[in-house]
Order: structure tokens, then sequence, then C-alpha cells
């Protein structure tokens, strides 16, 4: 469920017409629904409210400091890969003792930014991270809570790009190595295995892949009691899929309870690293129509927006629902949405059915995750601007760039 509807043919965010909302911010423009998010983070807590937890949202999937300070005031923790995501959620005023740290390429000085803003868990991804942590954990004369990732070869049925883990993925320690890993921590006088890690890929729409994965985990913990290893929590990682199209995810509270169930045995905290199940259906993607352009046999819709504003359709072949912010009677044409990058794949959408006209607005909806945050200035093009839409209320949280902002950092070379 989300807040953007139709009444009497105008497509709204909550009380706000959209078209509005283009006329005021211009196009291409990124709409967050402030009940949407409110929503989704109440039902992951429903779905836990039973167990020790902590919901780190995904930070990866929508880095945005309005989104990210609403998290961190409904209590979320955060999952960062970066010391980037890490300085912004402490920005947007989140807990760092309410971070986990993911990640293969961490750097040294990322290691040590984290250790210094005492950040709840670094999740190991391979075995030389060791070396590292342990090294800038004792000049610091710290102790560094850390998790392994464990890759546990399963297949979470997703796409392959968004695939993590199998064990031709980069992701994670084997899971045969997992116990020697743990057994290596345990002898470290700056380490302390505070949990056990794995997420196995995004956009999953069965609850079966992480189950099974929940299977290997508990294996592993049951290992690690015998060695009188102990660890506060498990974390599942994220990867609940959202409703682009057709799709038929669990509810949050379908996919966790299956995994609840199985670790009720045990005394562990449960992590979750939510991000599109958190966001996607929370924003879309507003832009106007530009030309609209006939090829003998191909209609093509030319917008505002392109593959620099939302890469996930070139990217991954991605099927994003695109409406009309106004419906009308006029007959629909079988067309490609497509935008102004001067590449071939700089589509939205192919084989759309809509009825529009030049300078009318449409939206691709899902596009709150992995869209803004992979945005780039291809083309020279400008960052869109971004909206946070509250009941009848709106507040701009990022403006839309300059394009002297551009070239700000840049220098021509002296003669």
């Amino acid at each position: 469920m989300d807040y953007f509807n139709y009444k009497d043919n105008e497509l709204y965010a909550e009380d706000l017409k959209v078209s509005d909302l283009v006329e005021q911010y211009g196009s291409p423009l990124y709409i967050y629904s402030k009940a949407t998010l409110v929503r989704h983070m109440h039902a992951f807590e429903d779905a836990l409210k039973d167990n020790r937890h902590l919901i780190c949202y995904a930070v990866k999937a929508n880095s945005s400091l309005a989104i990210l300070n609403l998290m961190a005031k409904m209590g979320a923790g955060f999952d960062v890969v970066s010391k980037g995501e890490l300085a912004r959620v402490i920005k947007a005023q989140g807990d760092p003792k309410k971070v986990i740290f993911s990640g293969v390429g961490k750097t040294r000085d990322e290691i040590k930014y984290a250790l210094e803003c005492d950040i709840k868990c670094i999740n190991i991804e391979s075995e030389n991270e060791i070396d590292a942590i342990e090294e800038v954990a004792q000049s610091l004369n710290k102790v560094a809570n850390v998790a392994v990732r464990v890759n546990p070869n399963v297949d979470a049925k997703t796409h392959p790009s968004i695939s993590t883990g199998l064990k031709n993925n980069k992701f994670g320690i084997a899971f045969s190595r997992a116990l020697d890993v743990y057994k290596r921590i345990r002898d470290s006088k700056y380490l302390n295995a505070c949990g056990i890690d794995c997420h196995i890929g995004s956009q999953m729409t069965s609850g079966a892949p992480i189950l099974e994965a929940t299977d290997k985990l508990l294996e592993l913990y049951h290992k690690l009691k015998d060695e009188n290893i102990s660890i506060d929590h498990i974390d599942i990682g994220g990867g609940l899929g959202v409703t682009y199209g057709d799709e038929t995810p669990p509810s949050p509270y379908e996919y966790i309870s299956a995994v609840t169930a199985k670790l009720k045995e045990i005394d562990v905290a449960i992590y979750i690293e939510p991000g599109r199940a958190m966001v996607a259906n929370a924003g879309v993607l507003a832009t106007k129509v530009l030309y609209l352009k006939n090829n003998e046999n191909k209609n093509f819709v030319i917008v505002d927006a392109g593959m620099n504003d939302l890469i996930r359709p070139a990217l991954y072949d991605s099927w994003m629902n695109i409406i009309e912010a106004k419906k009308n009677n006029d007959s629909k044409i079988l067309c490609d949405v497509v935008g102004p990058v001067c590449e071939s794949d700089d589509f939205l959408g192919k084989e759309r059915k809509l009825s529009v006209k030049e300078n009318d607005v449409i939206v691709v909806r899902g596009a709150g995750a992995y869209g803004f945050s992979m945005s780039s200035n291809y083309n020279s093009r400008p960052l869109c601007a971004e909206v946070m839409v509250d009941k009848d209320k709106v507040s701009l949280i990022r403006k839309r760039q300059e394009i002297e902002d551009m070239w700000a950092l840049e220098t021509i070379c002296d003669d």
C-alpha cells in the first residue's frame, strides 16, 4: 500500500496533485510520501515486536538526508557501505550506535572512522579484512565489534546483478570457512564477535531462499556455541521484494515470521536490513513529455527524465510502472518512453500503453529506491529536485542542481 492514488482522474501524492508539484518545483522531480515511509517502518516493527531486534535501514537504497532523518526519528538503525553513508547518517541525526557497516572493500580510513564513531558492528566480508580491522583497532586501542558476513551459497532467485549469496558472488565468507574465521576472531585482543550476518540478494519475491539461508545460520550458531563463542545477534539482511508490476512478494510479517519461528529457540536479537521494501513504493519520478515521435512502426514518448535520473530500466532492464498524472478518455498508443540522453538504452519503459500529449506529466512508480541514489551528471545534466509530501504540505528536501554546480570542484590546467 502507498499514498499515490487517483482522485477525479488526477494523481495525488497524499493530498497534493502531482501535476501541481511539478508546476511548482519543475521536472524531472522525485516525490516521496511520508505516510508511506511511516507505514512501511511500522510494518517491519510489528513483524518483529515479539523479538529483540534492530531494523537497519539500507542507506544505499535512498540516502537523502530527510529520509534518513525520518528513519532515525522512528528509531531505525542503519546499514551503511561507505564512510560517506555513515557521515550522512550522522548528519541526519542518526545514532551511530545503531549502525552496521557492510561492504567488501572497506578502506582503513573507513574502518578508523567507523570505530571512532563507535558504531554497533562491522560486518566482515573477507579474511584479509580481519587484518585491517585488527590493525586499526589496535592503533586506536579499541575492541572492534564484528560479525562475519556468511555466504551460504543460496540462490535468491532474483536478477543476477543483485544476487549476493552465491559462491560465485564477491560478497561474504564461504560457509565452510566461517567457523575457523570466528575462532580467529575469538583469539584476537582487538576483535569481539557479536553477531552473524547474511544477505543473499535483493528484490526477492519468495520467502523460501531466506529460510534456506536461516537454516545455515542456525547450523553455524550451534557450532559457535560448541566452541564457547557467544554471539548477540543474527542479521538476516534485507532483500524483501516489492511490487513494481505483477510481483506478489510476501508481506514483512509473512517474510519475517517464518524466520523468527526458526530462531525462537535461541537467545539472539534479530537484525534486518530493509532498503527497497522500505522506500521503493514511497517514491515516484514525475517527468514532462517533450515530444511525441513516430519512426514508421515505433512510437516514442520523449520525456525530460533520462537514464542519468533513473538508471534501473537501462541497467537491469527493470520494469517499472508508468502512468499518466492525469487520466483522460483519449485513445492510448503503444509506445516506448525514452529520455534525452544520447544512448539507445536511455529508456524508462518499453511497449507501454499511454494517452499523452506534449507537456503532459507522466509518473514512474516505485522509484523511491535506487532512483535518485544512483543518478548522475551523465551528459552534463543537473541532478533533479526531491520533495517530501506530508498530507497537504510539501517540503523541498533537495534543490535542483544548478549548471555551475556540476563543475564547482573542477579546474582548468595552467598553460
